[in-house]
């Protein structure tokens, strides 16, 4: 069904072009747009317009007309005048209002369509047979995207990032949930990773500026057929989802930088507590104080290099020596050894998925 907003600047542009006034009545004769103040006093004659069998009829000085959404009688449009102008223009007027039913119709069945397709929710002949009757090229190369702003039911963003792909009749924008918007896009021949990074930085973009705090941007890998599109979908819910626990300082984050969060993401809690218990013998990161923490962190953002780390963090290098020797008495991993580092990482970063979880 097309919106009242719609039905009412299709008629203000054409009263604007024709100079005749326009008003449409669903069939109770309940006014859903007008561009006159006088319409209300016809609702008795559009009853009975409703229930005879003509489809035009000239009643009271204005021009009556039938909308039909095929065979189905959906409004009832009045065109001020009796003249034949006044007429030509009703009949334009219908002729709009039922390319507007049309087209809201398709974009309707195409957004159910993608939908489904994305919780895979489709046989395997139906996505095929749909999207040929749908007119939707099924051998594309395709990426999906996934926002997540703080606002439930985020409309205005929505219509932000359908702007932003107007015009772009290969690209999907659509909803599952009331939290993310998600963006199937048709990707041009050369298009890859470097692209998504930028499309994705200007979906972020398109954002107001009380939209941008906390939002959240994640797409898949790119797939080349439309039965694929659901684990692009998937990989992008993923994406969202570890990179909030392990990358939250990020906006926009993909499923193929994921590394080894992506792994720790599919642990079972059991064998996540069992590693922490062996390598923290009971304790946890949580139990060092900030100054370790620090210096952990630090250590790792340098590659295990000593003496940046110590210049960073504007101490000498045998007060850095110092400090790791310390923390390799407490938990028996030296960070200055790369497996040592490697776990000690792994371990941190368990930490951080069980806390997500409030193990």
């Amino acid at each position: 069904m097309i919106s009242n907003q719609i039905l009412q600047t299709t008629l203000d542009g054409l009263k604007v072009i024709t100079r005749v006034d326009l008003c449409v009545m669903d069939t109770e004769g309940n006014i859903l747009a007008s561009t006159f103040a006088e319409a209300e006093n016809y609702r008795d004659s559009i009853i009975s317009f409703v229930q005879s069998p003509a489809d035009s009829q000239e009643v009271q000085g204005y021009q009556f007309f039938k909308v039909f959404d095929e065979q189905q009688l959906e409004y009832i449009l009045l065109a001020n005048g009796s003249s034949d102008d006044s007429y030509m223009v009703g009949k334009v007027a219908v002729f709009q209002i039922q390319n507007l039913l049309v087209a809201y119709k398709e974009r309707f069945d195409k957004d159910n369509f993608i939908k489904n397709l994305l919780l895979d929710n489709l046989l395997l002949v139906d996505i095929y047979n749909r999207a040929k009757k749908l007119h939707i090229e099924a051998e594309a190369r395709r990426v999906v995207f996934i926002l997540e702003t703080n606002h439930e039911k985020d409309t205005h963003s929505l219509e932000s990032v359908r702007t932003l792909f107007s015009g772009k009749t290969g690209d999907f924008i659509t909803a599952v949930d009331e939290k993310s918007i998600i963006v199937v896009k048709e990707l041009k021949e050369g298009e890859g990773y470097p692209e998504m990074d930028k499309t994705a930085n200007s979906i972020f973009e398109v954002l107001s500026p009380d939209r941008k705090e906390n939002a959240h941007i994640a797409y898949g890998t790119i797939v080349n057929e439309i039965k694929e599109v659901s684990k692009s979908y998937k990989e992008a819910r993923m994406a969202l989802d570890v990179g909030k626990i392990f990358f939250n300082e990020r906006q926009v984050i993909a499923y193929s930088s994921l590394g080894i969060g992506r792994l720790i993401y599919q642990l079972p809690i059991p064998l996540c507590k069992m590693f922490i218990r062996e390598i923290f013998d009971g304790k946890s990161p949580d139990d060092f104080d900030e100054e370790t923490l620090t210096t952990i962190n630090k250590f790792f953002e340098n590659s295990l290099n000593v003496s940046e780390t110590s210049r960073q963090l504007y101490i000498h290098r045998n007060t850095l020596v110092y400090r790791l020797d310390k923390l390799q008495k407490s938990t028996g991993l030296d960070l200055r050894v790369f497996e040592d580092a490697i776990t000690f990482k792994i371990a941190l970063m368990v930490v951080k998925y069980m806390e997500s979880l409030d193990y």
